[in-house]
C-alpha cells in the first residue's frame, strides 16, 4: 500500500490542540510546542514547552481524556532552580521534553541552554507530582536527547544530537549503565542519508516497539534560499535486538508544514515531534509542536508506519 506523505500522519481538524491562551493567565504564556505526551493511569500527560511574554521557560503538564482536548494544571512543575549547576547550565532555556517510562519510572529528558551552549539534562517522577532532578547528562553541544524504553544487554539507550550548530547535525547513539554516565557513542544517521534532510536530522517520538522493529519519527531539516530551515518528520525502523543498526528508512518525510499554524509563527515552517502515544488497536497519535507556537496533533498507525519504510 503506497501512502503520499501528507496522508501518512493526518492532521486533527481541531489543531491547534493547545495555544498560549489556554494557560492561566498570571503566567502570561505565549507559545507552547515540541512537548512530550505520556499515557498515564488512563490519561494522556502532555508535558509542555511553554515561554511566556520574557520568554521564560517552564515546563507544563497538561492533562486531557481523549488526548486531544487537554486542560493545563494551575502551575508549571517546578525546577531546580536552587541548584548551582542548574544555575549555570539552564541559565537561558529549557525546552524539547521527552518522557519514557522505563519499569514504574518515567524519564525526563530534555535540553538547557545557558552561555555554554547546549546540554541534556534528566529528571524522574512516579507520579507526575514530584520530579527528581539528576542533573545534565551530555557534554556541551547535545541536544534531541531520546530515550529508548527499555534496556539492551543491560544497558540503557539513548539517542541524540551531539556537535549540532544552528543548521548541521547528525542522528548518534549512546549507552550508560545508570542514565548518568554515557560513552560508545556512535552516528547511526547521517544527514546525507536522508535526501530530504540535507542540513540536520535528529530523534523525535520515543521508539515504538514493533515485531518488526523500533519505529523511530524523527526530525529533519531542509534549507531553503540558504536561510530559511524547514523542519519535516520522518520515520525510520531500527534493528530490534541493536537499535544502532538502521534496517530501513523513509525516502519522503510523513508530514510537511503546509498549514498556517505550521507556515506561520516564531519560526516559520516548522513541524517537530517529542512525542507520540501508541494505542491498543495499533493506531498513533503523534503530538507536533507547529511554528514554535502552538501544539497540533496528527494520527497514523504502526501498519502506515512501516509501510512507507519498504516504500522505494
Amino acid at each position: 500500500m503506497r501512502f503520499h506523505n501528507y496522508n501518512v500522519v493526518e492532521r486533527y481538524e481541531g489543531n491547534p490542540i493547545l495555544t498560549g491562551k489556554d494557560f492561566p493567565d498570571a503566567y502570561h504564556i505565549i507559545h507552547v510546542f515540541n512537548s512530550g505526551i505520556i499515557k498515564y493511569r488512563g490519561k494522556y500527560l502532555m508535558v509542555c514547552r511553554c515561554e511566556d511574554a520574557g520568554l521564560k521557560a517552564y515546563f507544563w503538564i497538561a492533562e486531557s481524556d481523549d488526548g486531544l482536548i487537554f486542560t493545563p494544571r494551575p502551575k508549571p512543575i517546578p525546577m531546580p532552580e536552587q541548584d548551582a549547576d542548574y544555575q549555570k547550565y539552564a541559565e537561558i532555556n529549557i525546552y524539547d521534553p521527552r518522557v519514557t517510562q522505563i519499569g514504574d519510572t518515567y524519564y525526563l529528558m530534555h535540553a538547557a541552554h545557558s552561555r555554554y551552549d547546549c546540554r541534556g539534562a534528566l529528571q524522574s517522577t512516579k507520579d507526575f507530582e514530584t520530579f527528581t532532578w539528576h542533573g545534565f547528562v551530555t557534554d556541551a553541544g547535545n541536544r534531541n536527547c531520546v530515550l529508548f524504553p527499555e534496556k539492551f544487554n543491560d544497558l540503557y539507550v539513548r539517542l541524540d544530537r551531539p556537535l549540532t550548530t544552528w543548521d548541521s547535525g547528525d542522528m548518534w547513539i549512546s549507552y550508560s549503565p545508570d542514565l548518568i554516565h554515557w560513552g560508545r557513542g556512535d552516528c547511526i544517521m547521517p544527514k546525507s542519508d536522508v535526501p530530504w534532510a540535507w542540513s540536520k536530522v535528529g530523534a523525535g517520538a520515543v521508539p515504538i516497539k514493533t515485531d518488526q522493529g523500533w519505529l523511530n519519527i524523527f526530525h529533519g531539516v531542509r534549507s531553503q534560499a540558504k536561510a530559511h530551515l524547514i523542519y519535516q518528520l520522518g520515520v525510520c525502523l531500527h534493528d530490534l535486538n541493536d537499535p544502532s543498526k538502521i534496517i530501513k528508512l523513509s525516502r519522503k518525510p510523513i508530514l510537511t508544514p503546509t498549514m498556517d499554524y505550521e507556515l506561520h509563527g516564531q519560526t516559520p515552517s516548522v513541524v517537530f515531534t517529542a512525542g507520540c502515544v501508541v494505542e491498543d488497536d495499533g493506531s498513533i497519535k503523534v503530538y507536533y509542536g507547529g511554528a514554535d507556537t502552538v501544539q497540533c496533533v496528527g494520527f497514523t498507525t504502526i501498519d502506515r508506519l512501516l509501510a512507507i519504510c519498504d516504500e522505494p
